[in-house]
């Protein structure tokens, strides 16, 4: 079991960044692909970003590239994720997942372990 908690989401005006954090339980953390996801109401659970076990590979999803950075620590067992240059359809709860596949997984059926969300509001 790997038990996921994020942080960091709140109500910023549009152009601002966010960071958020997500600590892992598990100290074999280092192992797992994570992965970002969003969900804003009414829709499905959207990928964001995703990082290899030991950060050697991200990918990210078009609409945030150049604006969204992934990160990982895993001496802290942690994950982040920069926000930067935030837009009014960023709103959403930002979900942080654990997965096993060894590579930077866009698939929201690949990540078996995930936190319990964090609101991230911007406004225009």
């Amino acid at each position: 079991q790997v038990q996921l908690v994020e942080s960091g989401g709140g109500l910023v005006q549009a152009g601002d960044s966010l960071r958020l954090s997500c600590a892992a339980s598990r100290r074999t953390f280092s192992w797992y692909t994570m992965g970002w996801f969003r969900q804003a109401p009414g829709k499905e659970r959207d990928f964001v970003a995703a990082i290899t076990w030991n950060g050697g590979s991200t990918y990210y999803e078009d609409s945030v590239k150049g604006r969204f950075t992934i990160s990982r620590d895993n001496d802290k067992k942690t994950v982040y994720l920069q926000m930067n240059s935030l837009k009014p359809e960023d709103t959403a709860v930002y979900y942080c997942a654990a997965g096993s596949r060894p590579f930077a997984d866009d698939d929201v059926r690949e990540y078996g372990y995930w936190g319990q969300g964090t609101q991230v509001t911007v406004s225009s």
